[in-house]
């Protein structure tokens, strides 16, 4: 209701019994259809959905802004029901409903934008959905990931000519997420949609490298750095077949050998910068490689 003082709370209180996996029915309830004002459906999911987007900043209830139903989502996306929601469109609105909350990977809420970054990374655990995800005419998940991690640097005029149109003369005052949780958890995104070989050429052609190397040296999180390694190694290594990796990405090292970061303590622990100053080893037969992502809880 417009009017319901609780609202908040209430958003809270589904955020926490979302913990139960019994909660998951939620996305196959229906309810009585809402006021008009809310345009949406008769199903409990899509009336909470358009709650968030339509009631964020108290514009659906003065008393309300429905951040928590971040983490009812985030939750919510720990299931392949749940997934299969937030990538599916709608047949009231033809809209997927995924794509109604990436353009709040940079509110100014702490709390909606950690639930829509957990969100977004547990749907990107559907491997068969990433070109759908990288498409720019369907999901287009990527300016929303790399824009919060992103901050003021320059960029060499080689890099920015390929990056995306969304990170190019970007304002002098652009900030990166100041939650670094959130930023480790959107470095993690992109590191889930490298699964696919088509996924890593994309992070390749549009220059996600150069972003990710400011972001290591700029952000003092162990956590943040580690998934920044983790990126850039896949990032660095040759495909089978021979061809090269952009030469950008080597820069990270003072040698030409292409391969990828040694895993060693050297830059695995070090301070800012370390791993641009490791050694690239020769790329090794290794089908092992585990980025050690989970789904996230929240």
């Amino acid at each position: 209701s417009p009017s319901e003082p609780n609202a908040n709370l209430l958003a809270m209180l589904l955020a926490n019994l979302a913990k139960h996996d019994d909660l998951k029915s939620i996305l196959t309830l229906t309810r009585p259809a809402p006021p008009s004002s809310l345009a949406s459906s008769t199903t409990a999911i899509d009336q909470l959905l358009d709650l968030f987007v339509k009631g964020a900043d108290g514009t659906y209830n003065k008393d309300a802004d429905y951040d928590y139903l971040s983490y009812l989502f985030a939750d919510l996306a720990k299931h392949p029901e749940g997934r299969a929601y937030f990538l599916a469109p709608q047949s009231y609105d033809g809209v997927v409903p995924l794509t109604k909350i990436t353009v709040f990977t940079e509110h100014k809420s702490d709390i909606r934008r950690k639930g829509v970054a957990s969100t977004i990374k547990n749907v990107a655990f559907e491997i068969a959905s990433h070109p759908a995800f990288l498409a720019e005419d369907e999901i287009n998940i990527l300016p929303y990931l790399l824009l919060p991690i992103t901050g003021n640097e320059e960029y060499d005029e080689v890099e920015m000519l390929d990056m995306l149109p969304d990170l190019q003369l970007l304002p002098p005052d652009k900030k990166r997420d100041s939650d670094q949780g959130v930023i480790q958890t959107h470095v993690e995104t992109l590191t889930l949609l490298t699964t696919t070989r088509e996924g890593r050429d994309k992070l390749r052609e549009v220059k996600v490298y150069p972003v990710i190397r400011e972001t290591h040296m700029r952000v003092e999180n162990e956590d943040v750095r580690e998934a920044c390694d983790r990126l850039v190694q896949v990032l660095m290594r040759d495909e089978e077949g021979g061809e090269e990796v952009d030469q950008g990405m080597t820069a990270l090292s003072s040698s030409s050998n292409r391969g990828r970061i040694a895993d060693t303590p050297q830059h695995r622990g070090g301070g800012a910068g370390s791993w641009a100053r490791g050694q690239v080893e020769e790329e090794e037969d290794d089908d092992d490689d585990d980025d050690d992502d989970k789904i996230v809880e929240v």
